[in-house]
């Protein structure tokens, strides 16, 4: 890296993704400043070679550009109240949770107070920031993402322009992340059927990654068949998944689990079948999923 392409950064927020977004940027050789409500966490940053800044103006004011890493949109906007002056011809980014919405009203803000805007999401852990597989996504103006990809690429190899719009990064952020609660209640729910038997769950993670792989690899075929609207040549049926509501129960039962849980799926699957989707693929639930457009 030479020394033109060491664009100053602010980090904003210091959790547990905060503070590794600055690791990374700091050991790609960024001059750093950070900033936190409860300054004490800015120590161990400070020590490995970043500025901090107890004013959040100030630390906006220190770069060109901002990454916020706060729990949701409203705390970035209420935390960077004080800053509005500070971000005229800085661009910011949004690393934070929240919905689609949120993120327009925050790209509305800034460029309010005269900064660029990219609102973008990080899709793994905080460990992994900074790995060359790591997933990164953005929407904003493509200019600006350009001007800056290779700073952002530092907090993972995986970085992706979504397009111009500011809140794709959060319209994919909720898409892909609807698969996250389910699976990893499923998991649990393996985990304490095995605990039940004597057995520890660290026993069933292979074969839970390996089910995990079989979902990645049909995916594409699910897409295209929601794509294109045509379910009628199943990988697995709707009545498929519909028979096994029962083993479920069953398994629940002599297990003594609560599997209250699976019953708005059972729901949707039944609903799914009342809908004439019963010999259709597994994926015309999503035909179930989609709201009537309200009347003008």
């Amino acid at each position: 890296m030479t020394g033109q392409d060491r664009i100053p950064v602010t980090v904003l927020g210091l959790g547990s993704m905060g503070r590794a977004l600055a690791e990374a940027f700091i050991r790609a050789g960024h001059p750093v400043t950070v900033w936190n409500r409860t300054a004490a966490k800015a120590g161990p940053l400070v020590a490995e070679g970043a500025a901090h800044e107890e004013g959040v103006a100030a630390a906006v004011a220190a770069s060109p550009l901002v990454v916020a890493c706060l729990t949701t949109y409203g705390a970035t906007l209420e935390a960077l109240g004080p800053a509005a002056a500070a971000l005229d011809g800085r661009t910011l980014v949004t690393l934070n949770s929240g919905s689609p919405a949120d993120a327009r009203r925050t790209a509305a803000w800034a460029a309010e107070q005269g900064a660029r805007y990219l609102g973008g999401a990080v899709k793994n852990v905080p460990t992994a920031v900074g790995a060359e597989d790591t997933l990164l996504y953005y929407g904003g103006d493509r200019a600006v993402f350009d001007e800056f990809e290779p700073v952002l690429r530092v907090l993972g190899g995986d970085t992706v322009h979504l397009g111009g719009e500011p809140d794709l990064a959060s319209l994919y952020e909720m898409a892909v992340g609807g698969t996250l609660l389910p699976a990893l209640v499923g998991f649990f729910q393996g985990a304490a059927a095995l605990r039940a038997r004597g057995l520890d769950a660290a026993s069933m993670v292979r074969f839970s990654a390996k089910w995990f792989q079989m979902i990645g690899s049909v995916l594409p075929v699910f897409a295209e068949e929601i794509d294109k609207g045509d379910y009628g040549t199943p990988l697995s049926s709707v009545n498929t998944f519909l028979a096994g509501a029962a083993h479920d129960e069953e398994f629940g039962r002599e297990a003594g689990l609560d599997t209250e849980w699976h019953r708005p799926f059972h729901d949707l699957l039944r609903r799914a079948a009342e809908a004439g989707h019963g010999e259709h693929s597994i994926a015309a639930v999503t035909e179930v999923l989609k709201r009537p457009a309200q009347a003008a």
